[in-house]
């Protein structure tokens, strides 16, 4: 025990004399290190990114789509072109995955209205008449009085849910609930406010094709009765009439592992049922999490590799060195061996001197990545707010990490071991020494 720990206060003493080259020596191993850190957290981060955007979207949800297609489409289904645009998802649709899905929750929405309008304060609408299903499906929670309830739907009373950002534009001041909101001119009693739901940018938001912040939900009953399946948008110069009966419909599967085969099914049933025509489309959040982890992995082969590059240049430059230092100390080691010291004690003392440097090095590189990892997660969204320079990086950008132990672990036993094996050549060249040569030199 003395003699290992004698040897390992001379090998730090050797390293401490030459302290600007034993750091440049572990600098490969210091930036592999946190290469692979850095690598992994980004892998991580995007990972749980997508698990939180399924979260909020409805990891079981399938949701199909309305869309105006083509006018060419439209010719070659053979449907005349008018002054009414038909097309989209209808009733009998949703009977029909009904019948086919007996065990999920089959969820309908439709658009209506072209205004929202409160006192002089007009925006474009984005109400939809839904049933209650909608709020399980979506996961929205509501943050003051309550949801859409089936009496509402029986009694196509109008009644409204509304948005955070639509309680915010339109009741800065009050209380929304039980004050009147209007959709062009039919006024509707807010009877809840939703939660914020935080889909106003990236993947989520193109799945969900909106900010649903800015939603408006009615009875679809009293969207029905009241707006009918014909609307109009009005735009600068032009008119659209079209007739949609249904905007969107969310199908749950009741399990996740049924996700991916029922939106298959779903795809079949759409296409038997709109021949020739793509009027309907279809988003799987499932999705999300599947591009994630394609992510991840590209993640991890590209800087997996730079950092396997980083830490062989480590390792090659702490062989060097260590060559380097076994020339210049060659008498050292001939008057240590004619002392009594015996090859193994002088293999001992350089290898001490290699884990030092590949250990000190690693755990300076799991500092290093670990901040770096945080300042990514912390410091790009504040890249848009610096001042001169903001306005070149979008308002949402961001770079998620997700710091694992396993990650720190492996990448420091790594850097260890590769200093340890590139460190074993010069050590028993060292030790290798014949003692009167060495006495001789210099």
């Amino acid at each position: 025990m003395f003699f290992l720990l004698e040897t390992t206060r001379l090998g730090l003493t050797n390293l401490r004399l030459h302290l600007l080259r034993t750091v440049l020596t572990a600098l490969g191993i210091i930036l592999g290190v946190a290469a692979v850190i850095i690598m992994v957290s980004l892998g991580e981060g995007s990972k749980r990114a997508a698990l939180l955007q399924i979260d909020r979207l409805g990891a079981r949800n399938v949701i199909l789509r309305s869309q105006k297609p083509p006018d060419e489409q439209r010719q070659k289904a053979g449907q005349q072109q008018g002054w009414i645009n038909k097309y989209g998802l209808t009733r009998d649709d949703v009977e029909v995955m009904r019948e086919n899905f007996p065990d999920a929750v089959i969820v309908p929405l439709k658009e209506v209205g072209n205004q929202m309008v409160r006192g002089s304060i007009r925006k474009s609408s984005q109400a939809f008449g839904t049933t209650p299903e909608l709020r399980t499906a979506a996961n929205l929670t509501v943050a003051r009085g309550r949801y859409l309830v089936q009496q509402d739907v029986d009694e196509t009373s109008n009644v409204a849910v509304i948005g955070a950002d639509v309680a915010r534009q339109y009741f800065k001041l009050e209380d929304p609930i039980g004050e009147t909101l209007r959709i062009d001119d039919r006024a509707f009693v807010v009877v809840g406010v939703l939660a914020p739901i935080g889909l106003a940018g990236g993947a989520g938001a193109s799945l969900v094709g909106r900010d649903m912040d800015l939603d408006m939900h009615i009875p679809i009953t009293s969207a029905d009765r009241i707006f009918g399946d014909i609307t109009m948008k009005w735009g600068s110069g032009s008119r659209q009439i079209s007739n949609v009966q249904l905007s969107e419909v969310y199908v749950v599967s009741p399990d996740r592992d049924r996700v991916m085969a029922d939106s298959k099914r779903l795809a079949r049933i759409v296409d038997t049922r709109h021949p020739k025509i793509h009027d309907v489309g279809m988003k799987v959040p499932y999705e999300l999490l599947e591009n994630a982890e394609r992510m991840a992995l590209t993640y991890k082969l590209v800087f997996g590799a730079v950092a396997g590059i980083a830490l062989i240049v480590g390792g090659i430059g702490i062989m060097n060195i260590m060559l380097a230092t076994v020339t210049e100390r060659t008498r050292e080691i001939g008057i240590r061996r004619a002392l009594g010291a015996t090859q193994r004690h002088v293999l001992l003392q350089f290898l001490v001197e290699t884990s030092v440097i590949s250990s000190v090095g690693g755990i300076i590189g799991v500092v290093l990545g670990i901040g770096g990892s945080l300042f990514l997660d912390w410091g790009v969204p504040m890249l848009p707010k610096l001042p001169y320079v903001g306005e070149f990086f979008p308002a949402d950008a961001a770079l998620p990490t997700s710091l694992t132990v396993s990650s720190i672990v492996i990448a420091f036993g790594v850097a260890f071991v590769t200093g340890l094996v590139f460190g074993i050549y010069p050590a028993r060249r060292a030790a290798a020494q014949d003692p009167i040569v060495a006495l001789r030199h210099g």
